[in-house]
């Protein structure tokens, strides 16, 4: 049970720094991001700003083991409205074959984000959320 402990958290490490670097890049190049902002979504650059500090926040709660089911839940939530509002409408509405193959990529890679995320929410035994008893 020792060595699955430790290979867990290597995991959300990995994840933690995978996420804090996604955030960072939607600092460095929020305008590179802009143009998958969908045009009804109000605050339009500064949701870039937005969004990259939600992936530093969680990336930072996981790597530190605080707030963890909290933030995992609130992230998980923000992916599948990135999955639902922005990478599918972006998917189906795209002509280039480009567009489509990079849209399926990122709504591939943020449903497996999403899981990763919600299990180790999750597994946060020892920070209740009090969603249920048998946390």
């Amino acid at each position: 049970m020792k060595k699955y402990h430790i290979i867990s958290r290597i995991a959300i490490y990995v994840l933690s720094l995978v996420l804090i670097s996604f955030g960072i890049f939607h600092f460095t190049h929020p305008h590179d991001l802009f143009v998958y902002i969908p045009p009804n979504l109000p605050g339009g650059i500064t949701i870039a700003y937005i969004v990259g500090a939600a992936f530093i926040l969680v990336g930072l709660s996981f790597l530190t083991n605080q707030y963890v089911k909290f933030t995992g839940y609130v992230f998980f939530v923000l992916l599948v409205i990135f999955i639902l509002w922005v990478h599918i409408p972006t998917y189906l509405n795209a002509g280039d074959k480009d567009v489509r193959q990079s849209e399926l990529i990122n709504i591939l890679k943020d449903t497996a984000i999403a899981a990763f995320v919600l299990h180790v929410a999750a597994g946060a035994h020892h920070q209740h959320f009090h969603l249920e008893e048998s946390d």
